[in-house]
């Protein structure tokens, strides 16, 4: 990957510094985190790597692997745990086994739910109306570009992103041969290119463009200025030069993503807009409007962007939101949510979301409960048990917490502080009404019963002889 990308000369540019170019725009705002967005990365932490192990699982003649071929391939599966841990965190997923109960490793095999899960997703895969809406979305990917072609290595990065079958060359490109076809690439290190075989004037028009025509009702112009869609995090603070500079922004002609404006200076704000306008275009042909930064900036590097990328997701947060969960960066499109939720919809997503409430689920005593059930058992069996475990338990969990918050480059400390004292109150309360504590108070009293009437009968025999005696 590192050769292709040593091959792509970038072309430097010289020309008059603007404001978005200063230093003043970083002492101008601080970024604000944005808890919805947040949650919207990192709901699905755990979805890809699940997918990736069933994949790999489903396509062996026996249908399970040992879990030493899971543990070889952890990496490239991007699985975040132990590979054997986070098997075992979803019991509703995979299923574990000793082949022929004298194994040494135990072997990892897929149940029935996911299986029917998979089924439907193959479905999704093979529906010629989501066939012919990512053919639409790889096609205009490849007008943005100026080269109309890239890397198979790079569409590679970009597949969950795009929602590509894992087989896509072999399976869907065939199907669309006046659209794109693969051929050899004379790029070091790369094994093939997708290249465009014919032009689109229906498909170069970019989804801003497409919604000033509805809302000026055909008297849209070709140049004329658009307004990207903004909106900031709740407690973002923008003084007024930097409002008068965006306002001023604003008001600049957009220039379609699908034209090549590389001849504007790199430092200029036209050339900044229109960098946007393609960053703007790229994220909307995402399923679910977000990718990985560092995925962006490499098809950036390949588009002769990478610099302009960069200056655009820092100059313009309120178009794009940078989330630092997962210990990664994310860049999110912040007009394609609303309220962290994901505004259109598609069969993919609506898959993956299938999945997502699959791992949330638990198996007990034969019976499907939400992971909501799991945790209210959990902490009556932790009461029960012993309450020093339970304590740890939670010590533990408030403790990533706090500590996955410090990672991120914006931090909410006093939220923060607040959900570990509520935890810390929460524990104590559970403590103190847990079954045991309350069997250790009653045994308490009892002993003081006990040694009260020893001490009354005592005292009687003592006072018997001395009557006796006098």
């Amino acid at each position: 990957m590192k050769s292709i990308f040593r091959s792509i000369s970038i072309r430097r540019h010289s020309g008059h510094r603007t404001f978005a170019d200063t230093s003043a725009v970083e002492d101008t705002y601080k970024f604000v985190r944005d808890r919805g967005l947040d949650h919207a990365v990192e709901r699905e932490k755990n979805l890809r790597p699940l997918l990736s192990i069933k994949d790999l699982i489903r396509s062996e003649p026996a249908k399970s692997v040992p879990i030493s071929v899971i543990t070889s391939q952890k990496d490239s599966l991007r699985v975040p745990l132990r590979p054997i841990e986070f098997i075992r965190s979803f019991p509703s997923v995979f299923q574990e086994f000793l082949p022929g109960g004298i194994g040494i490793h135990p072997h990892i095999s897929l149940t029935p739910e996911i299986l029917n899960h998979d089924a439907d997703e193959q479905l999704v895969y093979g529906s010629e109306t989501y066939k012919q809406g990512l053919a639409d979305r790889l096609l205009k990917l490849l007008m943005i570009n100026r080269i109309n072609k890239i890397p198979l290595e790079i569409l590679d990065l970009l597949k969950w992103d795009l929602g590509l079958p894992k087989d896509y060359v072999e399976t869907m490109v065939p199907e669309f041969p006046d659209y794109f076809r693969v051929i050899k690439s004379k790029l070091r290190g790369c094994s093939g290119e997708l290249e465009l075989v014919c032009w689109s004037n229906e498909h170069a028009v970019s989804v801003l463009e497409k919604k000033a025509r509805t809302l000026r009702k055909g008297e849209y112009t070709k140049g004329s200025a658009i307004a990207f869609p903004m909106k900031f995090s709740n407690g973002f603070v923008v003084d007024k030069k930097m409002k008068k500079w965006i306002d001023d922004w604003q008001k600049l002609p957009y220039i379609s993503p699908y034209e090549n404006a590389l001849h504007l200076s790199a430092t200029s704000d036209e050339s900044d807009k229109w960098a946007a306008a393609v960053l703007h275009e790229i994220m909307n042909l995402f399923v679910s409007k977000k990718v990985e930064k560092d995925a962006i900036l490499h098809l950036g590097e390949f588009m002769g962007l990478r610099s302009r990328f960069k200056r655009v997701l820092h100059n313009h947060p309120g178009i794009f939101y940078l989330s630092s969960k997962l210990r990664t960066h994310t860049v999110v499109l912040r007009d394609g949510y609303k309220r962290g939720m994901l505004i259109e919809s598609n069969e993919l997503v609506t898959s993956r979301n299938r999945y997502m409430k699959l791992m949330n689920t638990v198996k007990k005593d034969n019976k499907a409960v939400s992971s909501s059930s799991k945790k209210e058992d959990k902490g009556k069996v932790e009461g029960e048990v012993c309450d020093t475990d339970a304590k740890a338990e939670n010590d533990d969990i408030s403790g990533s917490d706090v500590e996955d918050d410090r990672q991120g480059d914006f931090v909410d400390d006093d939220e923060d502080d607040d959900e570990v004292d509520q935890n810390q109150d929460l524990e104590r309360g559970r403590r103190n009404s847990s079954p045991r504590s309350g069997r250790r108070s009653f045994g308490n009293s009892g002993s003081r019963d006990k040694a009260q009437s020893r001490r009354s009968k005592i005292s009687l025999k003592t006072e018997k002889k001395r009557s006796r005696m006098y």
